[in-house]
């Protein structure tokens, strides 16, 4: 497992990545004004899907993202 500082340098990352810096600021400002529990989110998020559902999403963003979370050799 990563450190906490590296931790928030990828997340910061991903976010910046794919919304830009002031729609990951913005984000940020967000979670911590409503005092987010991402924990509690995840489970009323998850526990709404049918079985198999999560699965099914899964294959397709890897199908959809062959290269995401694998490792680049240069």
């Amino acid at each position: 497992m990563a450190n906490a500082v590296k931790i928030l340098d990828q997340g910061f990352s991903c976010l910046v990545d794919h919304m830009g810096v002031i729609d990951a600021e913005y984000f940020i400002s967000l979670i911590k004004r409503d005092d987010f529990d991402y924990t509690v989110w995840q489970r009323e998020y998850f526990d709404k899907m049918k079985i198999g559902e999560f699965a099914k999403k899964a294959s397709a963003y890897a199908d959809e993202h062959p290269y995401a979370g694998k490792a680049q050799v240069l």
